[in-house]
């Protein structure tokens, strides 16, 4: 059997940081009592780390210097490209007094109601990234279902 071959391209992580940058939210994945968890965030890339902000709660507690992962994705080219960042790192709560203080200037306000007081940061491991041209719907054969007799 031949390997598939794939259109798939492989993203520099120059190219990955620069769609961080212009990504509106994106998803952070982390361990909940031994199950994985995703939830939406907004975020900004600050010196080379992603800042998100949040509350007292469940992203926090589960969060907190623990390996995570940070995924977002996106089109470009009118449709034509789609492309996908994962970071892995761990995350923790911005608490020195002059770094809490840059960081608040950043532009990130919450979505959300509620107080989103605690500032957290993913410093990253790895950065990873692919972008594909996605096959027009038009184009995708669908087979009919098997039915059992």
């Amino acid at each position: 059997m031949e390997a598939e071959t794939t259109p798939t391209k492989i993203l520099a992580a120059h190219e990955c940081w620069k769609l961080l940058r212009e990504a509106p939210f994106g998803r952070l994945a982390l361990c909940v009592q031994g199950s994985p968890e995703i939830f939406p965030v907004n975020f900004v890339v600050d010196h080379g780390s992603i800042v998100f902000r949040t509350s007292e709660g469940t992203k926090s507690r589960f969060s907190e210097r623990a390996a995570v992962a940070f995924e977002t994705d996106g089109l470009l080219d009118d449709g034509t490209l789609v492309w996908s960042v994962v970071v892995k790192g761990h995350a923790a709560t911005i608490n020195q007094t002059p770094e809490l203080l840059a960081t608040v200037q950043l532009p990130l306000h919450p979505w959300e109601m509620g107080r989103k007081d605690r500032f957290m940061r993913l410093v990253p491991e790895t950065i990873s990234g692919r972008a594909f041209t996605p096959v027009p719907a038009a184009s995708h054969r669908h087979a009919a279902p098997a039915h059992d007799e």
